[in-house]
């Protein structure tokens, strides 16, 4: 079947482009020196800590995530673009059905951060060490406005993707 990239069911692996880029030039930002959210992170208080004293593993990890990122960007491609046909078609679709439901339960947060783990903390179902509290619920705000919502756009999109990719792709 020809790989027709400019019909509208194109636009979701355009859309997870971007947001895979926003993401990605943060971290770039953050590799680089910036802060650029970095002390909106979700992360306990000793990584935090860590993190904002550019610990180098965490450096290192923010040059790793910007280089998923430029990779996260040629595989949303490759499922609609022509030369995307160079690529194996399994790990086009493994890679994107992945990536979707990775982020979807990460801003569900069964465990930790994301809705459920930020509504917790922030009703006091679940509270945090008391030495932690406020960083703990001012982080989980943060999160529940900003990152689990960013990550359930971005999942949804890579799904979306992945759904159009699987469907257009059919032997």
């Amino acid at each position: 079947m020809p790989w027709a990239w400019k019909r509208p069911t194109a636009y979701a692996a355009y859309a997870t482009c971007v947001c895979t880029a926003a993401y990605g030039l943060m971290k770039l930002a953050q590799a680089l020196g910036a802060n650029a959210l970095a002390d909106k992170d979700p992360l306990p208080p000793d990584l935090r800590r860590r993190l904002l004293a550019r610990d180098p593993l965490f450096v290192a990890s923010h040059w790793i995530l910007f280089t998923l990122a430029i990779v996260g960007i040629v595989i949303a491609l490759a499922t609609i673009r022509p030369w995307g046909r160079r690529f194996p078609r399994w790990i086009l679709l493994t890679a994107t059905w992945t990536a979707g439901i990775f982020m979807i339960v990460r801003s569900l947060g069964p465990v930790g951060y994301g809705f459920v783990g930020d509504t917790l903390v922030l009703t006091g179902v679940q509270p945090p060490p008391p030495q932690h509290a406020e960083l703990a619920r001012h982080l989980a705000r943060w999160d529940l406005m900003l990152w689990s919502p960013f990550f359930l756009l971005w999942g949804l999109l890579w799904t979306a993707t992945a759904w159009r990719f699987t469907r257009t792709t059919r032997t």
